[in-house]
């Protein structure tokens, strides 16, 4: 037991590495056949300890850019995540006895990722195993079958090497013909790409106004902020006038690019109107706003400026952050007085609509921050009509840890996914523009002061991935419950079979009736 608790820990650091800023995507098999050998053998009431250390070791190393938070707020975090590797170890050692096991143990692996991901308060879907396949073969499988169909072709690649090596030395025929099936199976979307129709252009400028002092805190420097934004629009349409730059079709700020109500601030509004009315196309705007509805409520928006209109179209962020924006069951869970969540006054209020924003004569498929590593929101806003992607984010207080690049990572991915271009816009990084294939034209670095101006491609095709949605998620869930309701029924089943021949007693038939 010792030696399977030091695989999995080393298993789980492994895996750690295949995530940006370290980014060696091909560690990911070898880590989940770690794993898997780390299990294969136990039963239910032992797997649980090693998978359990592998979950440790992973979250504690792929999130530890949660501690610009608070290391508080880390340790907290991660042992939620890391709790969900229990269930797995048990779930492993039910699949490990099944036939085709290498199925079954990857369907596991995949459960208990999309749990985790949207469970409890919307779960923590970062280090999921498609996140880090960008510029991989796996990546390419994207359009085709999503990102819970990429981290189950991941986590099946991983525990087929599992079954390889155990099985290496009695049929070597049969593991061939294992790694020769995968490997057509990895490489088939590369040979047979997803083909993006294209049905038009758009000129946009996505703006990193960049935050002052030690470039962590929004909040304290709100207004400079707004201000960065606002001249850096104004210098791009002087660029435009003088015919250095190419005019926009519209204007992208990042999230908090206004850190208070753009409405009923006159200072912030009228520097956003001068900035629209300069570039004179559209800006959308990433700002906070009041919920009509409760004054102790707010909305993370991005808000379509339109010159000589104001306000139009918004998209309101469909994942708070617990903790971070919002306070679950305040004041009954954890005090809103303890430590940073004294920075949270109020709770800002999910979103609740997956339509497409106009600005001007696009449609766009918007996502604010962590938004993006959720599956609902963009491909649910493509699926209804959006003919790009934009991402607003602020991370500003991830600044100087690997989760820009982690993030960054995602949007790529959502272009594959989605057969999107994707416009980022970071208030201090890392912002870009991503090619449908993934490729990144143009980007600013953290803590640049920079405006990206790029003619991106518009296109109405919907991808396979798209067009299945949240549903691949939803079955690996219904996987994981009619598993162990089976497990669990068979169980009660063998107990009663033993609980007869113990008593040495025979079940009585009652028969009605003549033969």
């Amino acid at each position: 037991m010792p030696l399977r608790c030091l695989v999995a820990l080393v298993g789980g650091l492994v895996l750690a590495a295949a995530f940006e800023p370290v980014g060696f995507a091909w560690l990911m098999p070898p880590a989940i056949a770690a794993l898997v050998l780390s299990v294969r053998g136990l039963g239910p009431r032992r797997a649980w300890l090693p998978t359990l250390l592998f979950g440790i070791t992973f979250t504690y190393a792929v999130m530890v850019w949660m501690r610009s938070v608070g290391t508080d707020a880390w340790i907290a975090m991660c042992a939620l995540e890391a709790s969900f590797f229990v269930p797995l170890g048990i779930g492993l050692a039910w699949a490990s006895r099944l036939r085709a096991w290498p199925v079954w143990t990857a369907l596991w692996w995949v459960g208990i990722e999309v749990w985790r991901s949207g469970f409890p308060f919307s779960g923590m879907p970062f280090g999921r195993l498609a996140f880090a396949t960008a510029d991989t073969p796996w990546g390419d499988a994207l359009p085709w079958i999503g990102v819970t169909g990429v981290s189950l072709l991941v986590a099946l690649t991983g525990t087929s090497l599992a079954w390889v090596v155990l099985h290496l030395r009695d049929a070597r025929r049969a593991s061939l013909a294992v790694v020769a099936g995968l490997a057509v199976v990895t490489v088939a979307p590369v040979l047979v790409p997803f083909q993006v129709d294209e049905t038009g252009t758009t000129t946009v400028a996505a703006v990193q106004g960049d935050v002052p002092g030690t470039g962590l805190d929004v909040v304290a420097h709100h207004r400079e902020v707004t201000a960065n934004h606002v001249r850096l629009t104004e210098e791009l349409a002087d660029a435009v006038a003088a015919g250095q730059e190419p005019q926009p079709d519209f204007v992208l700020w990042p999230e908090n690019s206004t850190a208070v109500d753009p409405f009923l601030d006159d200072g912030v509004h009228a520097g956003i109107i001068a900035a629209s009315d300069a570039i004179d196309v559209p800006i959308v705007v990433g700002g906070v706003s009041g919920d009509p509805l409760d004054e102790t409520r707010v909305l993370n928006q991005g808000i379509v400026y339109t010159p000589g209109v104001g306000g139009g179209d918004r998209y309101t962020k469909l994942h708070p952050v617990p903790y971070g924006e919002y306070i679950p069951f305040r004041g009954s869970l954890i005090p809103s007085t303890y430590g940073k969540l004294t920075m949270v006054p109020r709770d800002m209020v999910r979103g609740t609509s997956y339509e497409p924003i106009r600005v001007g004569d696009v449609m766009v498929a918007d996502a604010i921050c962590f938004d993006v590593a959720y599956d609902d929101g963009i491909s649910g806003q493509v699926a209804r009509g959006a003919q790009l992607v934009t991402v607003q984010t602020s991370n500003a207080m991830f600044s100087r840890t690997g989760q820009l690049a982690q993030q960054f990572e995602i949007s790529r991915l959502r272009a594959l996914e989605t057969g999107r271009w994707v416009v980022v816009a970071a208030v201090n990084g890392i912002s870009g523009v991503v090619r449908p294939d993934g490729e990144v034209v143009a980007s600013v670095p953290a803590r640049g002061q920079e405006v990206l101006v790029e003619t991106v491609g518009l296109s109405t095709s919907i991808t396979p991935a798209v067009r299945l949605g949240v549903w691949p998620g939803r079955a690996a869930l219904a996987f994981l419950v009619l598993h162990t309701a089976l497990v669990v029924i068979t169980y009660r089943r063998r107990r009663r079979g033993d609980r007869t021949v113990d008593t040495g007693t025979e079940p009585t038939i009652e028969r009605s009736g003549t033969s």
